[in-house]
């Protein structure tokens, strides 16, 4: 069999060599071409997959993949539409896949899996977390706690600044933003890691949300009837819609990872992945340092080339057109923000890093619509303010070796990325 031949047929695992994917993402007939697979964002070999599909089909059916069928929606106006049109795609069904082949769905039912009007009620509660005056005095502990961070790290010696920085940094924002025992607060990381990457058998999992659900029903009956505070525990107990969560296991449950995966996940990769992304493109970290009121618009440009989750699903309710494409009542529809934050129409150089870009604020990481996410100027905050406290320390964080990504198509994530700290001169 001659090596295209090869390409074309073979299918990607685990084993396949990172420009093997690369290759087959040109050659594979287009309609077995399946964007799902998880080792293809593992070995970051996603992007040409995700071009072709904008090219040649941005709205796309994959008919046989471990989660079943589904649709593939790529290009950036076609995912605003979907994302928008809630009459027409529902989140009722959940957000994410269904792993057929290992039978390992979302921990439970949150308000993010849900449709007006029980979505709009939920996400009141709690939303008061991350209102402006809140954000506000949340800054200076912010702040205090980066510097803090980045006065520990040793300057010239390799460490892994997924695991010093980017989990601690989120990890204590996270414990803030619960009320969680301080000392405990790697429990939160463990538990949304357990809960977004694959790899764990069913009776893994289960036994690891049941001891999340059993700590957080304890915090709640700890906190019931007393005074309401802003932590977001009190604020479910308190919130007219919510105050009886408790009675239902897996929605409460479902709304606690809910919580712990939107506080974790975006800021802990995006910090990552800003600090990989300025290693990339050099010239860009040149820039920076010779301009840092370009942080917060660098902010945003590094969420946009991160897009930190990968994608949301939904289920079509109706027959609707999308892109020329007819999809059908019932049909599993997922939206790659991925792609749409690389869409070559709506960004120039989509795949380089520019962090003056006119345009980053205009990326999709963070969706449309009612389900936008709920947190997103936390996320920018936080990532503010560790870049200023960054360059208030040190002249370069060098990336020395290679990333190791996360194992999902969901959390465009990494496990390591050993780093070295040059001091200022």
């Amino acid at each position: 069999m001659s090596e295209a031949k090869a390409i074309e047929t073979e299918a990607v695992t685990a084993d396949t060599p990172r420009e093997k994917m690369l290759a087959r993402a040109w050659k594979v007939p287009l309609e077995e071409l399946d964007v799902s697979n998880w080792h293809l964002m593992q070995h970051d070999a996603i992007w040409p997959y995700f071009e072709r599909l904008r090219k040649e089909a941005p709205v796309h059916y994959t008919a046989e993949s471990r989660y079943g069928p589904f649709w593939s929606i790529t290009r950036f106006d076609d995912i605003k539409a979907v994302d928008q049109d809630h009459g027409a795609f529902s989140s009722a069904s959940g957000i994410g896949f269904f792993d057929t082949t290992t039978d390992t769905n979302n921990p439970g039912s949150s308000f993010i899996a849900m449709d007006p009007p029980k979505h709009d009620e939920q996400r009141k509660a709690v939303s008061p977390v991350v209102a402006p005056k809140n954000l506000a005095q949340m800054e200076s502990v912010i702040r205090e706690r980066a510097g803090r961070i980045l006065d520990s790290l040793p300057v010239g010696e390799t460490f892994n600044w997924v695991d010093k920085v980017s989990i601690e940094l989120t990890t204590q924002m996270l414990a803030t933003l619960f009320d969680f025992p301080f000392e405990e607060r790697r429990r939160l990381t463990r538990w949304s890691d357990i809960a977004t990457i694959p790899g764990l058998t069913l009776e893994q999992r289960q036994a690891e949300m049941a001891e999340c659900l059993a700590t957080f029903t304890d915090i709640w009956h700890q906190r019931v009837g007393k005074e309401p505070n802003f932590d977001l525990i009190s604020l479910l107990i308190h919130g007219e819609a919510t105050k009886n969560m408790v009675d239902n296991p897996s929605e409460y449950l479902g709304n606690i990872m809910l919580l712990i995966i939107g506080g974790n996940d975006t800021t802990r990769n995006s910090i990552s992945g800003g600090v990989l992304a300025l290693n990339r493109f050099p010239e860009q970290f040149d820039k920076l340092r010779a301009d840092k009121s370009l942080i917060p618009n660098m902010v945003a440009e590094i969420i946009r080339w991160q897009t930190p989750l990968a994608f949301m699903g939904r289920k079509a309710l109706q027959d609707v057109e999308v892109g020329g494409e007819t999809i059908r009542a019932g049909d599993r529809v997922i939206m790659w923000y991925a792609s749409g934050n690389r869409d070559e129409t709506k960004f120039d150089h989509a795949n380089d890093l520019i962090i003056d870009r006119p345009n980053a604020r205009n990326h999709i990481s963070f969706g449309f619509g009612l389900h936008r996410c709920m947190g997103n100027r936390l996320a920018e905050m936080q990532l503010r303010v560790l870049w200023e406290e960054i360059l208030e320390r040190f002249d370069h964080v060098e990336v020395v070796g290679e990333p190791q990504r996360v194992r999902s198509n969901f959390i465009r994530g990494y496990a390591e990325l050993p780093v070295q700290l040059h001091a200022k001169a």
